[in-house]
């Protein structure tokens, strides 16, 4: 099932099932997190309880909604500070040559016998990070990104920040979560993500990672509920005045990367901070395919465009202009 969450004219939130372009509304719903919610209290899935509530009169168009500038990220929660952004890198095979490349970049003479830190925690996910299924596995590199109020909506502007270096796209599947009341974590689903990244600032060392993901990010427009195919395909491109200024394809799933989500999302929840009730996680899965391994810089007004047949439609923002920082000095002090 694909999931939508959109405002109408009046800016009342809606929960939609998507078949194609066509959008059916449940009804009585203002949130994909109510709607999960209520199904672990029930305990049936997210199918039986939009049956349960029933369709709403009429049907909207995914393409107008999207046009718009309607669609919501496909999971939010009411207070932004509970809804966690957050990722994990070196998963992917081919990921480790990029950042491996990036990383010697900042040697003033690289040492090609001597394995970096990344290729180390790469091939520890090669030789650890499959576990037999209820069995934990080495654990992967892990970033936190921010919390809601960094997340843009699907067609929305990702702001840069000015004392940023880069704003590059990361094209990922994106793990969507929901905590019970009970403290479990649940899975409500997929979405492809943009997690962008200043890799400039990583590039110049690594122990700038931290720095380098405090970026906005989106995902979406749909979420895809049930299993993840064991093969994601998709495509990642910029466009720059109307016209393609890069497109590579790109390979998700776990067929293609050297942990298993469950290893994920075990190195992820077993921190008990993470297991508040209610609260909401979007944990990005990786990638291996950057603009930035081809030498691309976007600026303001570049279109970044994320597509894989599974997902329905893509996931495109534009580069914008984030508020000034604060200016240094600008702490006050109480006393």
């Amino acid at each position: 099932m694909q999931l939508i969450q959109y405002e109408t004219v009046s800016g009342q939130r809606r929960v939609g099932v998507v078949d194609a372009d066509r959008v059916s509304t449940i009804a009585e719903t203002a949130s994909v997190r109510e709607l999960a919610l209520a199904a672990i209290a029930a305990g049936h899935g997210l199918a039986a309880e939009a049956e349960a509530r029933g369709m709403a009169d009429g049907l909207d168009s995914l393409e107008a909604l999207l046009a718009a500038g309607r669609v919501l990220p496909p999971l939010d929660h009411d207070d932004p500070a509970h809804c966690l952004i957050t990722g994990t890198g070196l998963t992917h095979t081919g990921s480790a040559d990029t950042r491996n490349a990036m990383h010697q970049a900042g040697q003033a003479q690289p040492d090609p016998d001597k394995l970096t830190d990344s290729m180390k925690v790469f091939n520890w996910g090669l030789e650890g990070g499959r576990p037999a299924p209820g069995q934990p596995g080495v654990q992967p590199e892990w970033f936190y990104k921010g919390d809601g109020r960094i997340v843009a909506r699907p067609g929305g502007e990702i702001p840069a920040p000015d004392f940023g270096k880069d704003l590059g796209e990361e094209p990922e599947i994106a793990g969507l979560y929901v905590v019970a009341d009970d403290g479990t974590p649940w899975r409500v689903g997929y979405a492809l993500g943009n997690e962008t990244s200043d890799h400039v600032t990583e590039r110049e060392n690594y122990l700038y990672l931290a720095h380098s993901k405090l970026r906005y990010c989106s995902f979406g427009p749909i979420l895809l509920t049930g299993e993840l195919p064991q093969s994601v395909e998709g495509m990642s491109r910029i466009r720059r005045d109307g016209a393609v200024l890069w497109e590579k394809p790109f390979l998700s799933g776990e067929a293609h990367m050297c942990h298993s989500l469950e290893n994920l999302e075990y190195h992820h929840f077993k921190y008990r901070q993470f297991l508040g009730a209610g609260d909401v996680h979007v944990h990005f899965f990786g990638t291996a395919t950057l603009s930035f391994a081809d030498n691309i810089s976007t600026r303001a007004g570049d279109v970044f465009e994320i597509e894989s047949p599974i997902f329905g439609a893509p996931l495109r923002n534009t580069v914008g202009s984030a508020r000034p920082a604060l200016a240094p000095g600008a702490v006050q002090v109480l006393d």
